[in-house]
């Protein structure tokens, strides 16, 4: 039997950055990852690093998240390819343009520094849109990084600060005895600790509803491809006002493109389609004409979930002490994901999140009949 104080069921970014700031405050951890340590909707997401477009009651965990970002490096040892290269919001219509107008009156206060840019100031500062935007909503310190290298790379550092990461390890069983969670697995483990952190990802939700606390998730299968090296024209990251794409250009020239969702090939793979490839190519020429004629060289997808809300659950079990969920981040984890790692950390060390999690508390489904 192995006694540690917390034990982590997933290895996404979430888990993995829980991993890291409680070994670093002293607590010894062990993260069960069933596959590899961001190989999911952690490591295989688009790589927006970005506060602008989510919702109010999100943006004070996504400030914080924010700076730890800005430690990358210090955290980490690596960049993680990260950039703060701004991060472009295009608007199709009129309507799409006021409300990013009155995005940005509801978020300030927040840190975004969000610039509502017209049509002819949008096209003498990113010259590579195309006509169809009739404007923008600029966070110019927003950014992207590549998901391959970050994720992971919390794991390996959460292992050189003393946690154990076990990986191809699925969980098999978990039970409370009334002062510890009992954990086994499919290698053989036998885990013990008082507390029990869900950082299950899509497949968060069997864990929680065995705590009697069924939520309404379903999953995603974002579809996503990355074009060949082209020059480099893109300047920021992008999105678009009530969805449909979003694209990004990296240093080595590829632009990394995503929109739509895909299909799952069985509870751990999904491929993004055909149809959710060739929509994502024919918005994107509209948007970037530059990209007319590059060659797209790999498709993929992932899994994730999604909550009706679209927000995530992070925090407190309703039914029992000691479980702490992370998870239902619906494709937006990436950058909040190290903040929630490090809130759980607080709840752990001190008994409370600095920041309030009060908007994500999975009470809120607790009267929901989950079929």
């Amino acid at each position: 039997m192995i006694e540690v104080d917390a034990i982590i069921i997933g290895g996404g970014i979430v888990g993995a950055s829980a991993a890291l700031f409680l070994s670093k405050a002293g607590r010894r951890v062990a993260l069960l990852e069933r596959d590899f340590c961001g190989s999911h909707s952690s490591g295989v997401n688009y790589g927006g690093v970005r506060r602008q477009g989510r919702p109010l009651s999100q943006l004070p965990l996504s400030q914080q998240a924010h700076e730890i970002w800005a430690q990358l490096p210090q955290l980490l040892g690596i960049d993680g390819e990260y950039q703060r290269s701004g991060h472009l919001k295009l608007a199709r219509s009129f309507n799409d343009l006021r409300a990013l107008q009155d995005y940005a009156t509801s978020s300030q206060g927040f840190g975004l520094d969000l610039q509502i840019l017209d049509q002819d100031q949008l096209r003498a500062r990113f010259p590579w849109v195309g006509d169809v935007a009739v404007g923008a909503s600029f966070c110019p310190d927003d950014g992207h990084a590549n998901p391959r290298l970050v994720s992971p790379a919390f794991a390996q550092t959460a292992r050189r600060h003393g946690a154990q990461i076990h990986e191809q390890c699925a969980v098999t069983q978990v039970d409370h005895d009334g002062q510890h969670f009992r954990v086994s697995t499919q290698t053989g483990l036998e885990l013990r600790a008082p507390w029990l952190l869900n950082c299950a990802g899509a497949w968060a939700g069997a864990l929680a509803a065995q705590f009697g606390e069924a939520v309404p998730m379903h999953a995603g299968h974002p579809a996503m491809l990355v074009t060949e090296p082209l020059p480099l024209v893109m300047n920021a990251s992008t999105g678009v006002e009530g969805g449909g794409i979003y694209a990004r250009q990296v240093t080595r020239g590829n632009c990394v493109l995503g929109g739509g969702q895909g299909f799952a090939l069985d509870d751990a793979r999904a491929r993004p389609g055909q149809n959710a490839v060739l929509e994502i190519l024919r918005q994107a020429v509209e948007l970037y004409p530059f990209l007319e004629g590059a060659q797209a060289i790999r498709t993929w997808s992932g899994t994730e979930g999604y909550l009706p809300d679209r927000q995530p659950v992070i925090g407190h079990s309703g039914t029992q002490p000691g479980l702490l969920h992370g998870f239902g981040f619906a494709g937006a984890g990436f950058q909040i994901g190290p903040a929630v790692g490090q809130a759980l950390t607080e709840i752990i060390c001190s008994g409370a999140a600095k920041t309030s999690l009060d908007a994500f508390s999975i009470t809120r489904f607790h009267s929901i009949s989950v079929a």
